[in-house]
C-alpha cells in the first residue's frame, strides 16, 4: 500500500442547519482511484468541495502529505478539482484553455508548449489545439477540461461527476480513459459519482456514504460481495434482502428454511438480515430445490434473463443465462459462500449512522 496522502479528520459539515458531514473521517493514499459513491444528498460533493478549498469545514482538520490545509485556499493546494460543467472558456482556443494556469503560474512560453503537446496527446487530441471549444462534443469537452487540469501537475485530481453528461457510450469509454491517464500519470483521482456501476468499474476503493456517514469502505470486489448493512447491500447492484435468523455458527433460517451457510459470531437464534445476490440464486428442478417457487415476471437483458420467483412469499429476484419461462415451477439453491450475513439495524435510522473504520 501506498502512503497515506490526504487525511479528513473528523470532519462536520452543516447548511441551514441541516447537517451534511458528521464527524467524517477518511484516509486517501498516494496513487489511489478514490471513489465517494452515494445518493444525492449524501455529502459526497460536500466532502469534495472541503477537500478542494470551495467549502469550509464547521469543524474538523484536512491534513495532505503532511500539512494541515484546513484553512489553505483552494489555488494554493496541490489538487485541481474537475466539474461536471466543464468550465471551458468559450472566447479561448483548446490551446489556450489547456494553457491558462499555466500563465499564470508564469512558466515560459516553450514550456507552455511542450505541456499542451503533452496533454493533448495524453486525451487523445493532438489536432485540437487551435479549435474553440463550441465545436467540441460533450466527451471532447470533458476531456480538455481533464488536460487543463493535468498541466498543472497536481498531486491529486478531483472529479465531481465528470462523466454525468455523457451518453452511456461515451461515458464508457471515458471511464477506460481516466483508469489509463491514472496509471500514466501516477497520481491520486477522488471521485464523486452516484453512478455504482462507474464505482465498480474504476476504483481501487470506494467509499460508500448515505445522509453524512461513511457507510462502508473497501475493495469493489469486497463492497459487492461483502456488504456490511443493508443500506450498501441495497445500493451497490441489485440484491435479494431477506429477514433470517442465525440459528447457530455456519446454519441460517431463510423462510422457514435451514441453508448452510459460511459466517459465524452472530450467536443463536438471533434476527439477521441475509443478502443474496441475484446471479448467485440458482434455478432447478422442485425437487431439487431447498426452496420451491414459481416464476412470476422474466426480462431478457442481453448478456442474461432477469426473473422474478415468487418463493415462501418472498419474490426473488435471479439474474441467470438459461430462460425459466412464466409460470415455470422451480427450486431454489445458493451455495453457502453467496448468502451474506448482516445484522439487523436496531432501529429505522441505524441505516444512516457511521460504522467503525
Amino acid at each position: 500500500m501506498e502512503k497515506e496522502l490526504i487525511q479528513l479528520i473528523d470532519i462536520s459539515k452543516s447548511f441551514d442547519g441541516q447537517m451534511v458531514l458528521d464527524d467524517l473521517n477518511l484516509n486517501i493514499h498516494e496513487n489511489e482511484f478514490v471513489t465517494l459513491l452515494g445518493p444525492s444528498g449524501c455529502g459526497k460533493t460536500t466532502t469534495l468541495r472541503i477537500l478542494g478549498g470551495f467549502t469550509s469545514p464547521d469543524s474538523g482538520r484536512i491534513i495532505f502529505d503532511g500539512t494541515d490545509i484546513t484553512n489553505i485556499p483552494p489555488n494554493r493546494r496541490q489538487l485541481n478539482t474537475v466539474f461536471q460543467k466543464y468550465a471551458l472558456f468559450t472566447h479561448m482556443t483548446i490551446a489556450e484553455n489547456i494553457a491558462f494556469g499555466l500563465k499564470i503560474k508564469k512558466k515560459s512560453k516553450s514550456y507552455i508548449e511542450d505541456k499542451i503537446r503533452y496533454a493533448l496527446k495524453l486525451v487523445n487530441l493532438e489536432d485540437y489545439g487551435n479549435r474553440m471549444p463550441g465545436s467540441l462534443s460533450g466527451g471532447q469537452q470533458q476531456r480538455i477540461a481533464i488536460a487543463r487540469a493535468i498541466v498543472n501537475e497536481p498531486k491529486v485530481l478531483l472529479l465531481d461527476e465528470p462523466l454525468g453528461a455523457l451518453d452511456l457510450k461515451l461515458r464508457q469509454e471515458m471511464q477506460y480513459e481516466l483508469i489509463r491517464m491514472k496509471n500514466e500519470l501516477g497520481i491520486t483521482f477522488v471521485y464523486v459519482t452516484h453512478d455504482q456501476e462507474e464505482a465498480l468499474t474504476m476504483s481501487d476503493t470506494i467509499v460508500v456514504m448515505n445522509q453524512g456517514y461513511i457507510q462502508q469502505i473497501g475493495s469493489p470486489e469486497s463492497i459487492y460481495n461483502e456488504p456490511e448493512n443493508a443500506f450498501v447491500a441495497d445500493f451497490i447492484g441489485d440484491s435479494n434482502i431477506i429477514p433470517a435468523t442465525m440459528i447457530e455458527d455456519k446454519l441460517v433460517n431463510i423462510l422457514g428454511t435451514r441453508f448452510a451457510c459460511v459466517d459465524t459470531g452472530f450467536g443463536r437464534n438471533k434476527p439477521v438480515d441475509v443478502v443474496i445476490r441475484p446471479e448467485d440464486v440458482n434455478l432447478v428442478a422442485p425437487d431439487q430445490g431447498a426452496i420451491q417457487g414459481v416464476v412470476t415476471h422474466l426480462i431478457f437483458k442481453g448478456v442474461h434473463y432477469e426473473m422474478e420467483v415468487m418463493a415462501a412469499g418472498f419474490e426473488w429476484l435471479v439474474h441467470s443465462t438459461t430462460l425459466f419461462p412464466v409460470g415455470k415451477e422451480v427450486g431454489i439453491q445458493v451455495d453457502p459462500f453467496n448468502i451474506q450475513i448482516m445484522n439487523k439495524p436496531e432501529s429505522e435510522d441505524e441505516e444512516a449512522v457511521a460504522i467503525d473504520i
